[in-house]
């Protein structure tokens, strides 16, 4: 059925402006004042935005770790995500060296088959870059449109890569068409800290964010971002927590480097003194990076304000506090790292930037849909509202003023980390691809009908000064 949605304020990364919508198999096919069509159902936005379905490109569904599985599967996770205003999640395809890369996306196909109710990708995890992995990649590219691969620079003997895996992957990258994402942290340093606290009797939470210093996730951004250099290659510096980072990134970027970078919500409204809740309430908040002092908070909206970070991520990894935080209680290290938050990413980047006047109603379109899109080649198919896009929007109520809360949101886990947290706005109606999945604030949408999305390869913005080739890389 066609649909029309009217009297809504239309926001874009660049435009806002009255005018009607109009929707075709899925597709927006016109924009303008006064549209009708013949039989077309009307929707009426009076008094809302009508603003791009958000694109969180950063997401753990169904992911094992640290002995457990995450409370959200691919089901529950688009759902809340949905519900949040999110219309597209990007997942991270977790790999295990010396098996096929291939059995690993097999694997994520698997946990999201019949069970995403929104649209959805992945990320590839490169955790070794030998031969056998050097002959897989450009197929898993071309066949799988996995055009993003992720290196993980903290959590030795688990997840972590050393530099020469990073230095290969950024070839690779440049020869392929792929962006490099990096979760970057010393993981050599925080392994020795994290021994230290140990041995000194130092169990509770908060040691999870004093033996994770600041500095050190500075040194490792500044690290990829050198190597980046070196290989005139592309890097993504995923879930940006403070200064120390994002001032590296905004040096890099000076240098015409191709470095971007993305915050989460959790960093830009909660701070490290989280932790130190009383009765292992702390745990709650143990991420990787952590939680920071609150002072990193006006460096981060500064660094969203000015270009230098692009994007919010949710970093969805959400543990119930029982049965799974609680793994961690008499050992910080043994707690899960993650949180719940890709339900109110979308909500609390409008609240806190938009109505606090940190950004504009653009700038927030852009960082929460538009620039994701375009890093990580769906654009102009998502992230915007423009004739020939598709039809993934988000009615949303700039006046209602609410309140977070575990007991409201639909996100399965026993906690909300966002607890009693007031917001203004909230979508009332998201549509995927032209149909409903949330209609006046209701779940309306199915199980499966979220589609896989092949991405197209990163297209570089500004190509780097010509440097001298040594042995495949720059200097």
């Amino acid at each position: 059925m066609k649909k029309i949605i009217k009297n809504g304020i239309i926001v874009t990364a660049a435009d806002t402006y009255a005018g009607d919508v109009l929707i075709e198999n899925g597709v927006i096919t016109a924009l303008g004042l006064g549209l009708e069509a013949a039989d077309a159902e009307v929707i009426d936005a009076a008094g809302c935005y009508v603003f791009p379905g958000g694109i969180d490109p950063h997401t753990h569904l169904d992911m094992p770790f640290g002995g457990t599985v995450t409370a959200d599967d691919f089901e529950t996770g688009t759902r809340a995500a949905a519900f949040g205003g999110t219309t597209t999640v990007i997942d991270f395809c977790l790999t295990t060296k010396g098996e096929p890369l291939q059995r690993a996306v097999d694997t994520w196909h698997n946990k999201s088959k019949d069970k995403a109710v929104i649209d959805y990708s992945f990320h590839l995890m490169v955790s070794e870059l030998n031969d056998r992995v050097l002959g897989e990649l450009p197929q898993i590219i071309e066949d799988e449109g996995i055009t993003s691969l992720k290196v993980f620079m903290a959590y030795k003997n688990t997840f972590q890569a050393d530099d020469g895996t990073l230095y290969k992957t950024l070839q690779t990258a440049k020869k392929e068409g792929a962006l490099v994402m990096v979760h970057a942290e010393n993981g050599d340093v925080i392994e020795f800290l994290v021994e230290q606290a140990l041995a000194a009797g130092n169990t509770d939470p908060i040691y999870h964010a004093l033996t994770r210093p600041p500095e050190l996730e500075g040194e490792a951004t500044a690290r990829a971002a050198y190597l980046t250099e070196l290989t005139d290659s592309q890097l993504y510096v995923v879930h940006v927590t403070c200064a120390e980072a994002a001032w590296k990134i905004a040096e890099a970027r000076k240098k015409g480097l191709r470095v971007y970078g993305e915050t989460c919500p959790q960093y830009l409204v909660l701070d490290q003194s989280a932790l130190e809740k009383p009765d292992f309430e702390g745990a709650k908040y143990v991420w990787s990076p952590p939680l920071r002092e609150a002072w990193n908070q006006d460096a981060l909206w500064d660094a969203l304000w000015n270009g230098s970070l692009q994007t919010i991520g949710s970093d969805q990894c959400s543990f119930n506090f029982k049965g799974q935080k609680e793994l961690g209680r008499g050992d910080f290290s043994k707690i899960p790292n993650g949180g719940p938050t890709i339900e109110d990413r979308f909500s609390l980047l409008y609240s806190e930037g938009v109505t606090k006047g940190r950004i504009s109603l653009n700038k927030f379109v852009d960082i929460i849909a538009t620039s994701s899109a375009k890093l990580f080649g769906l654009f102009p198919q998502k992230g915007t509202i423009a004739v020939g896009s598709d039809a993934d929007i988000v009615i949303f109520d700039p006046n209602v003023k609410r309140t977070l809360s575990a007991a409201t949101h639909h996100m399965n886990v026993d906690y909300n980390a966002f607890e009693g947290f007031e917001v203004n706005g909230e979508p009332v109606s998201v549509l995927s691809r032209g149909e409903f999945v949330i209609r006046d604030k209701t779940f309306v949408g199915q199980a499966g009908s979220g589609q896989y999305l092949r991405r197209k390869r990163f297209e570089a913005e500004v190509p780097l000064p010509a440097r001298k080739e040594i042995g495949g890389g720059v200097v």
